[in-house]
């Protein structure tokens, strides 16, 4: 699965922080859409973007109804130039709000185990977990990133321990959900259903998936609640040098003095035409990082529902294994396409389409190796969606070259079968090896909850980063003001406008500050101020002891 920003709501499909539409198409005071081909870099135009503070339910619904008929047989809404006003996007930067590390635990666990099989299947818990805030959360609107704007953040997690059946997953230690229940995962209502069964509330029932949850923090269903936005927000009230984290409803489970590992976060906004953001993870106590680059193209479908994939420079996610057991290992993983449903009926909910595949190559390696693809099965237009997905592990010869036509499960031939899997992508998904009865629980993502990300204050943070960047635009729209916000909102963008128009002027390119500009094979380099900004983040004081990372040889 993937990440980015899409139309009028954001899904867990291909890209996450660049991913976003440019926002640059105009709504103006009275609602309306307008074209913004020749206005956006124009100041004159500056308030063009700024509705009444009063906006009503029925002029949120033009503006849904316009958007949507706007995008009806573009063939790449991600190009287009949006520009909402606040009081329609949830209060957290999209950089902040997407990324993979949901639950950093299970990509500490990748390099646990000393076979080569368990490894894949620790990888695969760990994809099938990146995108768990689309599960817990409401479909949302983040804010768009500007051109530069730079996110990062670090968790401290207890690493997961282990039965005695090495069949078994691993056990994890904190933010788990009491009581819940994999076999039953919630549904959104049939959208085959009549319109009109969708009065609730009038209009409000049409708009309810545009709420801004982060706002209303009053919902007691882990299902129906933002738990990123909701980290976020309460952390806005911290003050002074200190790192701000928050605490999650779900359990945090025991061991509170045992010793954490650090894993931490980097993403930069690198282009804004088309918009495209590198991001880099590590947890040097394991030997792992991650890496990759977020951009995704997205289109209406025939069936009103917003599709979304990956761009062209996203290439997917890079796992990297330094040392340890999997020393030399990288894991590649495609993603997958999603659809954001429930658009008329305003009852927004994500399904998943294609497939994922996993593919370990290993350096100076040769003969078999260990690869995955998992199909997430068609959703019917009709009745409610399943939420269903089939896979199998399987080997591969790299010098052969013929698995690259294996893309789905039935491709694969029985004989290079190692493993199947079965399960849905919001609950509980098993595995069984090959011509074995009994299935083992490869993750219950049921019971599991987001694992809030420690972020330095808003006072320590520079000008572009993105909680201070944005934090007029927050508070702000907490306080529902929205009429401020969209006007603070405003300022950002011009001040981009203006920016890029300085730029053209003089003849320069922008440069990235912690990537390097070149990442056409998918995986981003960090630049030495971006290996400083990691290191500063792991240097972070800690509230627990942690694993003291390997000295380099």
């Amino acid at each position: 699965m993937a990440a980015s920003t899409a139309t009028p709501a954001a899904t867990p499909a291909a890209g996450a922080g660049a991913g976003a539409p440019h926002e640059d198409l105009i709504i103006d005071e009275e609602n309306n859409v307008l074209e913004d081909e020749e206005q956006d870099d124009s100041p004159e135009h500056e308030h063009a973007v700024s509705v009444p503070e009063e906006t009503g339910e029925g002029g949120k619904l033009k503006m849904i109804v316009q958007l949507v008929k706007r995008c009806f047989g573009v063939k790449d809404i991600a190009s287009m130039r949006l520009s909402l006003p606040a009081s329609l996007l949830e209060p957290i930067p999209n950089l902040e709000y997407w990324h993979y590390l949901d639950r950093p635990d299970l990509f500490a666990a990748i390099n646990d185990s000393e076979d080569p099989f368990e490894r894949m299947l620790a990888v695969l818990r760990f994809t099938f977990s990146k995108d768990l805030r689309h599960i817990r959360g409401k479909v949302c609107k983040p804010y768009n990133s500007v051109l530069g704007e730079h996110f990062r953040a670090h968790w401290d997690i207890i690493p997961v321990s282990y039965s005695s059946d090495p069949n078994h997953p691993p056990i994890q230690h904190h933010h788990l959900l009491p009581g819940a229940s994999t076999l039953s995962p919630p549904r959104p209502k049939s959208e085959a259903g009549s319109i009109r069964s969708g009065k609730k509330g009038g209009v409000g029932g049409l708009l309810s998936g545009w709420s801004t949850t982060a706002l209303d923090r009053a919902s007691d269903s882990p299902v129906e609640s933002n738990a990123s936005a909701q980290y976020s927000t309460l952390s806005l009230a911290t003050t002074g040098g200190a790192s701000t984290t928050s605490s999650p409803t779900p359990s945090s489970g025991g061991g509170d003095g045992a010793a954490r590992v650090r894993v931490v976060y980097l993403t930069e906004q690198v282009s804004h035409h088309p918009p495209v953001s590198s991001f880099r993870a590590a947890c040097p106590a394991r030997h792992l990082a991650l890496a990759g680059v977020d951009q995704i193209a997205a289109k209406v479908t025939s069936t009103a529902a917003v599709r979304i994939g990956a761009g062209e420079q996203n290439r997917g996610l890079f796992v990297t294994v330094a040392g340890g057991h999997g020393a030399g290992e990288t894991y590649h993983a495609t993603h997958p396409v999603a659809h954001v449903n429930g658009i008329l009926r305003g009852n927004f909910y994500v399904t998943m389409g294609e497939a994922t595949v996993v593919t370990c190559s290993r350096e100076g390696a040769s003969g078999e190796q260990l690869r995955a693809v998992v199909e997430y099965k068609e959703e019917s237009w009709l009745g409610k969606p399943q939420f269903a997905v089939e896979g199998v592990v399987h080997t591969y010869d790299p010098a052969r070259g013929e698995h690259a036509e294996w893309t789905r499960p039935k491709h694969v031939p029985r004989s290079r079968v190692r493993a199947e899997i079965a399960g849905s992508w919001r609950g509980l998904v098993r595995w069984r090896r090959a011509g074995a009865a009994e299935w083992h629980t490869l993750i219950d993502l049921g019971a599991l909850a987001v694992v809030p990300k420690a972020v330095r204050a808003v006072e320590r943070q520079e000008e572009r980063e993105s909680r201070r960047l944005w934090d007029a635009v927050t508070r702000r729209l907490v306080a529902k003001e929205y009429g401020e916000a969209t006007r603070a909102k405003v300022t950002i963008e011009q001040r981009q406008r203006e920016e890029a128009a300085e730029r053209k002027k003089r003849g320069v390119e922008f440069i990235p500050r912690y990537f390097e500009k070149d990442a056409s094979d998918g995986i981003p380099v960090l630049t030495k101020e971006g290996e400083q900004a990691l290191a500063e983040e792991l240097a972070e004081e800690a509230e627990f002891p942690l694993e003291a990372a390997p000295v380099p040889a």
